[in-house]
């Protein structure tokens, strides 16, 4: 059964710093594209970033959406069999809980076609 488990959210102030982590039971996240996305109150799902599947040459293809460019990094430790993101000049609008989930492939349209996801982490930015 594939888990996917997120941790690492809390209260963080405008402009710090927190790293989320995806750790996956049941399946091997190198062998996917694993990405993170954002759901606010009231709001769409925002796909936030995604690492592709790790190939033979070990170079991973990332996606960032725009607001996130500069400020976060998806990254992936297969040995460990996790995933990363790493926020930071966080801003009040990146309040939000925070999923990981495994996708086919990476591009901006990766949403559409995330498999499993887990629970989320909740993400709060206010001083």
């Amino acid at each position: 059964q594939v888990q996917l488990e997120e941790s690492g959210g809390g209260l963080v102030q405008p402009g710090g710093s927190v790293r989320l982590s995806c750790a996956g039971s049941g399946v091997t996240l190198a062998y996917f594209t694993t990405g993170w996305f954002r759901q606010a109150p009231g709001e769409e799902r925002e796909g936030v970033a995604c690492i592709s599947s790790s190939d033979s040459k070990g170079d991973d293809r990332t996606y960032y959406v725009d607001s996130v460019k500069g400020r976060f990094t998806i990254s992936r430790d297969n040995e460990k069999n996790m995933v990363y993101l790493q926020m930071n000049n966080l801003k009040p609008e990146d309040a939000a809980v925070y999923y990981c989930a495994t996708a086919p492939a990476c591009s901006s349209r990766w949403t559409l076609f995330a498999a499993s996801w887990g629970q989320g982490t909740q993400v709060t930015v206010s001083s």
